[in-house]
């Protein structure tokens, strides 16, 4: 086993980030006040599974069309750059359509478990050990099920300033890691050949 504290510090983090449960909480309470009811618990297991699930058969989809994981993972990086433009400047390059239903497939995915998420544990998974990025998964997941569950009184407590903050703060950090992953596997694939 290769638990290191770090990588799962860094690993949690970007998913942190690229989750952005935070940021989805006006989305959240918008489908409560629809539906009456989010199934907090329901959507964290599957979400829980989707991530898992593609961290090990993620790479062997990519190499059955011929991608290898640095390939992929300057990909993710690109992917996640964008995310903390939108993240930090409030604008959307790109965003699903607000879900009509509260049930899995709006929150499990592609809320929690969206593209961004897919792809950023594939590019993870080019630099850290699986346990530490399943760890990280699950502390993300735990949070997730908190604000889901807490939704309402989070959004009173923070208030649209300070979501709006925290989003900042984490696009920031997300932009940095994106140049970092993108620098470790740009330099892997041009000392391999691309």
């Amino acid at each position: 086993m290769n638990f290191n504290f770090k990588e799962i510090a860094t690993a949690g983090m970007v998913l942190f980030a690229v989750i952005d449960i935070l940021g989805s909480i006006p989305i959240i309470l918008s489908l409560r006040n629809k539906v009456g009811h989010v199934q907090s618990e329901k959507a964290s297991i599957v979400a829980t599974c989707i991530m898992v699930a593609f961290l090990f058969v993620g790479e062997s989809i990519l190499s059955l069309i011929g991608i290898d994981v640095n390939s992929f993972a300057v990909a993710g990086a690109f992917i996640i750059f964008f995310l903390a433009i939108e993240m930090i400047l409030g604008i959307s390059l790109y965003k699903d359509d607000e879900p009509e239903t509260a049930s899995i497939v709006p929150i499990a995915f592609p809320l929690i478990a969206g593209a961004g998420t897919l792809t950023s544990i594939l590019s993870l998974r080019a630099e850290y050990h699986v346990e530490n990025i399943i760890v990280a998964i699950i502390i993300n997941v735990i949070f997730v099920y908190i604000v889901l569950k807490s939704s309402a009184r989070i959004e009173r407590i923070l208030g649209k300033n300070g979501l709006n903050i925290i989003r900042k703060v984490f696009g920031v950090i997300l932009m940095a890691i994106a140049v970092k992953l993108f620098a470790t596997n740009i330099n892997e694939l041009l000392t391999h050949g691309i």
